[in-house]
């Protein structure tokens, strides 16, 4: 790689790079990889839309990686209800990352897609909160559909689908809050891997490899400080919320310039 040529992407996306490093850092801490925050940024470039997915799978399973580490080494896994929502979002992310869409639809999608990831994200604190007061439940065939879709949706998008999983598993009392952050991280971690997969194997797949190299290491140092520490100076709720505004705008701004 020329040096050169390497210094001048850094400054010419400097940015960008702080962004990625502060976004893994907040979602990693939480059990999040932070695709929905990087197709927020990235949505923004002149990067092209496949770009764009790839970038945003590749970081977030730099990401969860780590953190799905940790949650195994703390035996926070529950194999048996873990199991049957990746059952079937695995192939469906990977038939939604193999799909040719046109750049059009997959704004409109992304616009659609960020602006509930960002509703999701401003009421988690409310769901998570009504989580703790209610007994768990959980059906397979709920869960098997549950993955389905997200991970089909996931895998178009360029996510890995926990910032949709999460308040849902809440929302339906399916495990405790630490429970529900490690599926979640697991969730994004195969679901990332089977879209970017089937990304990968469609004739019109490309990537740009300097930044996303950049990238990649960027949220590796950001996800592993975000999984063992926790945010000290400014509350995460209000991190999140302020988040959440940001996606929501972006998700505006995208849908307007695509359907007006």
């Amino acid at each position: 790689m020329n040096i050169s040529f390497l210094l001048e992407t850094l400054l010419l996306n400097w940015e960008i790079i702080l962004l990625f490093f502060f976004i893994a850092i907040l979602y990693s801490s939480v059990g999040f990889g932070g695709g929905s925050s990087y197709l927020a940024v990235l949505a923004l470039t002149s990067l092209t839309f496949i770009h764009i997915r790839a970038i945003a799978l590749l970081c977030n399973i730099v990401v969860v990686s780590g953190g799905s580490y940790i949650y195994i080494k703390n035996n926070l896994f529950n194999w048996k209800k873990i199991i049957p929502l990746v059952l079937m979002s695995v192939p469906m992310a990977f038939l939604g990352g193999y799909l040719k869409i046109s750049q059009k639809f997959f704004f409109i999608l992304l616009g659609v897609t960020l602006f509930i990831a960002a509703v999701l994200m401003w009421s988690s604190k409310f769901i998570t909160k009504k989580s703790k007061e209610s007994n768990f439940q959980n059906s397979t065939a709920k869960d098997v559909s549950y993955g389905g879709v997200i991970g089909f949706i996931s895998g178009m998008v360029g996510i890995g689908g926990g910032i949709f999983l999460s308040p849902l598993l809440h929302l339906t009392k399916w495990d405790t809050p630490k429970r529900i952050a490690a599926t979640s991280s697991f969730f994004i971690l195969v679901n990332s891997i089977a879209g970017l997969s089937g990304q990968y194997l469609n004739p019109n797949f490309s990537i740009e490899p300097t930044i996303t190299l950049i990238l990649m290491f960027t949220v590796l140092i950001g996800g592993q400080i975000g999984s063992r520490l926790s945010v000290k100076f400014i509350s995460p709720i209000k991190l999140k919320k302020g988040t959440s505004i940001l996606i929501a705008f972006v998700a505006l701004r995208i849908l307007w310039k695509h359907l007006m």
